[in-house]
């Protein structure tokens, strides 16, 4: 939802109804995840993608017809399906699509939920999609750290469960169905429940204000992170020099890594780049980025020769083996790059790989799926 919620806010502000659908599940090969919507607004306009392009018409369809009955439909879509081929759900994979009507009637939480993402405050957004009591279908229960509950899910009972759960979605930044009793019993079928997860950003931090540091932060902010630049270089840390950058700071890098982590500012999500190939900056960089409990990737720029000598001095720093095989250097997948755009990419491809456990081999050479599960 996150990526159509400009235009879903806009129309529901000017009072229209709207048809939204939603991937709620995925399996084999499903070319879009869980929470990616399409939007079918009331000029007939279609926003957003569930499929990469696949089932997109019979979508528009369902949702044109749920916005005239009212009644929301989980539909599924993909090669069990006798009429698959006709949906032209053609590569090999399953989904799960929810589609609802959208109005201030139906979503009165909307702009609050808005307000949140736009504010980078951790909001979740809970909503029943199977139960056997249609009833309770399309019921919702607002979920914020630190807070109560809002709205809910037609149980105590079930709302108590979802609520614990969804915060550990939130904290992971994920977005999944959960499968309950019909009052919410943890062992239980018969009540599936979609939770959008909407975490912050997850964080870049970009150390060395050089070339390819612009390059890399323009690849993160177009991957979707929050991206900083830092270096304790103020005549080349300036935001003229890195207008992709969400922040520039001017600071020793591993005093700034230190003091975001103190304060909370670093999790599971987060990626490191170190690009300064300046042992006087790297190395006590690298001393607390690979100590971190939590952190999603931590790489260094250099040859091998720097690699060589980085690693003799974080030896002797104290820092210990299994800390530094936890270093990703030299930086990025062989890609062959040349310029700092390529290498950026290559650095970005290397994230990516690691996020969602790819292999970095031509997906030609390779076999099996191609879309591993999500975690």
């Amino acid at each position: 939802m996150r990526d159509v919620l400009t235009e879903l806010l806009e129309w529901w502000r000017a009072g229209e109804t709207v048809g939204v659908g939603t991937v709620v599940a995925t399996f084999q090969s499903a070319p879009r995840p869980p929470g990616a919507s399409m939007l079918v607004g009331p000029d007939g306009t279609a926003v957003g993608s569930v499929s990469g392009g696949c089932v997109e018409g019979a979508v528009y369809d369902l949702a044109e017809s749920v916005v005239g009955s009212g009644v929301p439909v989980l539909q599924r879509y993909g090669v069990s399906d006798d009429d698959a081929f006709a949906v032209g759900l053609t590569c090999g994979g399953i989904l799960d699509v929810w589609v609802e009507k959208v109005s201030r009637e139906t979503f009165p939480e909307l702009e609050e939920i808005a307000a949140d993402i736009e504010a980078g405050r951790p909001v979740a957004l809970a909503t029943v999609i199977e139960h056997p009591d249609p009833a309770r279908l399309g019921r919702r229960l607002v979920i914020r750290p630190d807070q109560p509950a809002a709205a809910s899910l037609g149980s105590a009972r079930a709302d108590d469960a979802v609520h614990d759960d969804a915060l550990g979605l939130l904290a992971a930044g994920h977005n999944a169905t959960l499968t309950y009793g019909p009052d919410g019993e943890r062992r239980g079928e018969g009540m599936r429940v979609f939770v959008w997860a909407f975490a912050p950003k997850p964080r870049m931090l970009v150390f060395g204000a050089i070339d390819f540091a612009a390059a890399v932060a323009r690849v993160g902010s177009f991957l979707g992170y929050h991206v900083t630049v830092c270096d304790a270089r103020p005549v080349f840390a300036t935001r003229s020099r890195f207008p992709d950058a969400d922040e520039v700071v001017v600071d020793w890098p591993h005093r700034y890594l230190a003091a975001e982590a103190e304060a909370g500012r670093v999790d599971g999500r987060t990626v490191v780049t170190v690009l300064t190939h300046d042992p006087k900056f790297d190395v006590p960089l690298l001393e607390v980025a690979l100590r971190l409990p939590e952190i999603a990737y931590v790489g260094a720029m250099g040859s091998r020769r720097t690699h060589d000598d980085r690693l003799a001095r974080l030896r002797e720093a104290g820092v210990g083996e299994e800390e530094i095989a936890r270093l990703s250097s030299p930086i990025g997948l062989d890609l062959g790059a040349r310029t700092p755009e390529e290498t950026a990419i290559s650095i970005a491809a290397e994230i990516i790989a690691g996020r969602w456990g790819g292999t970095g081999e031509p997906l030609a050479t390779t076999e099996g799926r191609i879309h591993r599960d999500l975690a």
